[in-house]
């Protein structure tokens, strides 16, 4: 595995510049696993399949997904790809290589569990903020359009949002300037974790069923019905922030007459 990751990296550095491969190959990446991941959840709902796992029972209108799509488009082209363009020279200052070998996955492991901590903690203060009177009515309003989130909606987002809480995703790897192997996979986990969690549905493979701390489509969802004046579960991966500062209160009593409800279902029968 490693000999063959090796291979086919050997091929990208020796056809490609370090400029395009930062740039332009990683907006490529973005685009394919965003769009790879969120699409099915589109057809899902339209065609209402896995019904009994939607964690809400409206729907959205085909219009409004694609009316979604269109602005995510519009969104990637306008303002994620210029990002990606301005940032390179600072990731670059910061010693960000593209060469071999490639980083060990210890190194690689590390550096992305610091990257989620710190993405986490950035993420969630930078949320509530978006959750004050002004911003969430000028900015923040433009995400909560779909109250029934799927997973494209994970960023439809106001382009100042998409700035401000996109720097919490480039934080990590601006400081420690990784390897840019280390840096796609970073991208590709926490693309397929953010749309994860805007997905609408809670299956029985869902990752929070099995990753203690980690939030996923159920937590993030209950964020969604809610008026930014009684919102809360505003962090974007785990949930010890919320549970420190108490903003999942809701939640956490929401589930609990869920499980007592279910509780008291099981005794009847």
């Amino acid at each position: 595995m490693a000999a063959l990751l090796e291979s086919g990296w050997k091929y990208l550095i020796t056809h490609f510049s370090d400029f395009q491969l930062a740039c332009i190959g990683s907006f490529i990446l973005h685009e394919s696993v965003f769009f790879l991941s969120g699409l099915p959840f589109v057809f899902l709902e339209r065609a209402g399949w896995l019904s009994k796992y939607k964690i809400q029972a409206k729907t959205n209108t085909a219009g409004s997904q694609g009316r979604c799509i269109a602005k995510l488009l519009m969104y990637h082209f306008s303002v994620n790809l210029p990002l990606m363009l301005l940032s390179y020279p600072v990731f670059q200052f910061m010693g960000m290589r593209s060469s071999l070998p490639l980083p060990s996955w210890r190194v690689v492991s590390t550096q992305i569990l610091f990257y989620f901590i710190l993405e986490d903690f950035v993420f969630y203060w930078g949320h509530r903020i978006l959750h004050s009177k002004w911003l969430y009515k000028h900015v923040h309003s433009i995400h909560h359009e779909f109250a029934t989130p799927f997973g494209l909606t994970s960023e439809y987002a106001h382009p100042a949002e998409i700035l401000f809480l996109g720097f919490a995703t480039i934080v990590g790897p601006a400081m420690t300037g990784p390897h840019l192997f280390t840096l796609w996979l970073w991208m590709v986990v926490r693309v397929l974790e953010t749309v994860e969690a805007h997905c609408g549905y809670h299956f029985p493979w869902s990752p929070s069923n099995f990753l203690p701390l980690y939030g996923g489509s159920d937590f993030h969802d209950y964020h969604h019905r809610l008026l930014y004046t009684k919102s809360g579960n505003y962090s974007s991966t785990f949930v010890y922030m919320d549970w420190i500062f108490g903003t999942d209160k809701g939640y956490r009593k929401l589930k609990a007459l869920k499980n007592n409800e279910f509780e008291a279902e099981v005794k009847q029968q």
